[in-house]
């Protein structure tokens, strides 16, 4: 069995250095990307509320944000 120079060890440990760093910027912005999103609800809830929009353009504002 080769487990050195010539096998697939190399290609692990490369990938291994491929995926934490990726796994760990992708971890770090997923939560940013969810407040961006509660923020646009809030303010659409807001706008709502003070009668800037109506239901139905507030129904339609809301289903393209949750999507």
């Amino acid at each position: 069995m080769m487990w050195g120079i010539g096998g697939f060890g190399s290609l692990w440990m490369l990938l291994i250095w491929i995926a934490i760093p990726t796994a760990v910027i992708w971890g770090l912005r997923a939560p940013q990307r969810d407040q961006s999103q509660n923020r646009a609800i809030e303010i659409l809830n807001e706008r709502f509320a003070r009668g800037e929009i109506d239901r139905s353009d507030y129904e339609t504002r809301r289903a393209e944000l949750t999507r």
